[in-house]
């Protein structure tokens, strides 16, 4: 375990760019296997420790959930995070009101997928994202769940099934050990 600082932009260094040249973070090395891309890097954990059963087993309807739902938590949901986050990206240089439009539609876009995925808890009534089984789809769900935090209309936290399912995520050892590695303070989500 590595911490790559942002602060100091070492995820744009040399050395760093090696592992990724896209220069986001994070990146895994396995005995000399490089890879990024946290859902990929996820899927692969699962695969390399299926002792851990972080997904469901493969070949099975459970397991092509769980392709799903892990590519739509990178594709639609952290992508329209990323807007959120970063919306000057999305519009000409200095264009302020751009910029708060793109704001402001993705935090309305993201409460909706926040809906799906509230829905999707409520539908099986399981106390993990996919079902009986806790996995890497609720970890990588309660990073974008994280995320909202700060939103000003309704953040993860506020949705009837993903507040206890955040909270259920968020007291696990691993993940209380993660936080404190990564000196991050409460409010967690």
């Amino acid at each position: 375990l590595q911490l790559v600082d942002r602060a100091r932009a070492e995820h744009k260094g040399a050395a760093y760019l090696k592992l990724n040249p896209n220069g986001t973070i994070p990146v895994l090395v396995d005995d000399g296997l490089v890879l990024y891309e946290t859902a990929a890097i996820a899927m692969h954990l699962a695969d390399r420790f299926p002792q851990a059963r972080l997904a469901p087993a493969v070949g099975t309807a459970e397991r092509a959930q769980f392709y799903k739902w892990m590519v739509w938590l990178t594709n639609t949901l952290q992508a329209r995070l990323m807007h959120y986050f970063y919306p000057d990206r999305l519009v000409a240089e200095g264009n302020a009101e751009g910029t708060a439009q793109v704001k402001a539609r993705a935090e309305h876009d993201i409460v909706g997928m926040l809906q799906q995925l509230d829905d999707l808890l409520a539908s099986h009534g399981g106390p993990w994202l996919l079902g009986a089984d806790y996995g890497a789809a609720d970890v990588f769900a309660a990073m974008l769940g994280r995320w909202t935090r700060g939103f000003e209309s309704r953040p993860a936290r506020d949705f009837a099934q993903l507040g206890p399912w955040l909270q259920r995520v968020f007291e696990r050892p691993a993940l209380q050990r993660t936080l404190a590695a990564e000196g991050l303070a409460k409010p967690w989500f």
